[in-house]
């Protein structure tokens, strides 16, 4: 048996803020995928531990009321007996989604009565979707939006409005001609989800950073998505320059040391951009840049990936 592939995802905005009802922006980034698969041959090392993280998860699903979500329990033992695991190359860790990949394979081989997404991605279903992956999440992050498997299941962009209102919106269409481009920076090393969220959570305890939060990082990730969605990215820049200083300034433990100089070398010669990929501690850190020739000479020696031409 060999399943259909689900794709990891780029959360363009809305790290951290989305937890608190700003928008969010997340596209299907295609250069990493993963699927299930049944082998009925002996089993490499990668794919024994993949087998006993599906079945850790099975049993951490059972916890979930049949309510919200109900399983075919009969198909999955028969899977587990026949040693199922997931192929991936989604780097684990990096803020790509290689858990929300999992889950939505998961979901889509044994939830009973799925939701029907063949026709249309309406508000109510979404939300339904959401809530559900947000549950089967939870198992790997601690607290999960759900946003990560539902991106990976639609294999479609993502904008979370508010916390009762998501859409899959139109996006721009890449220009592979143009000079900007929005690029991945490899710090080198994992990030843990949970660690940082709590940290987060726990500053937020914290009034005047709470005030901060809420009234200039989520009002700047909210015009970001909407420069972004609509075109207008010379106000994007500007917007991306206030957005890349608030997240210096206030999720400095989220930015792996090596790269707080290039994140303020970006900002004071409006070069480029630098913003946290998912919730940060390692992998991959996001980049927008005007000019991605110039901005590959400026980054020489460190790995960067194209995402999104414009």
């Amino acid at each position: 048996m060999k399943g259909p592939l689900f794709y990891a995802k780029i959360l363009l905005f809305g790290e951290y803020g989305i937890i608190k009802d700003s928008k969010g922006l997340s596209i299907p980034y295609n250069s990493y995928k993963g699927g299930l698969k049944i082998k009925n041959l002996q089993l490499n090392d990668s794919q024994k531990k993949s087998h006993q993280i599906i079945k850790n998860y099975i049993f951490f699903l059972k916890s979930i009321d049949s309510l919200v979500i109900d399983f075919d329990w009969k198909k999955i033992k028969i899977d587990l007996a026949s040693n199922i695991f997931f192929e991936s190359d989604i780097p684990q860790r990096y803020g790509v989604g290689s858990s929300g990949a999992l889950v939505a394979a998961i979901y889509d081989r044994y939830a009973l009565n799925k939701i029907d997404i063949s026709k249309s991605l309406t508000n109510n279903k979404l939300q339904k979707l959401k809530n559900i992956f947000s549950k089967m999440e939870s198992y790997f992050h601690g607290k999960s939006s759900g946003l990560d498997p539902l991106n990976s299941y639609l294999g479609v962009p993502i904008l979370i409005k508010s916390n009762n209102n998501i859409e899959s919106p139109g996006i721009p269409s890449q220009d592979y001609t143009g000079s900007g481009a929005v690029f991945l920076l490899d710090s080198g090393f994992e990030g843990d989800t949970a660690p940082m969220v709590n940290l987060f959570m726990h500053n937020m305890k914290d009034e005047s950073y709470s005030k901060i939060i809420k009234e200039d990082f989520i009002s700047i990730t909210d015009k970001c998505v909407d420069d972004f969605l609509s075109g207008s990215y010379k106000k994007l820049f500007n917007h991306l320059k206030e957005l890349s200083e608030i997240v210096f300034n206030n999720f400095n433990p989220m930015i792996p040391d090596k790269y707080k100089d290039i994140w303020l070398k970006g900002i004071n010669s409006n070069a480029y951009y630098l913003k946290l990929c998912g919730s940060g501690g390692g992998g991959y850190i996001l980049g927008f840049t005007k000019n991605l020739n110039n901005t590959k000479k400026l980054l020489s020696g460190h790995k960067l990936q194209v995402v999104y031409n414009f």
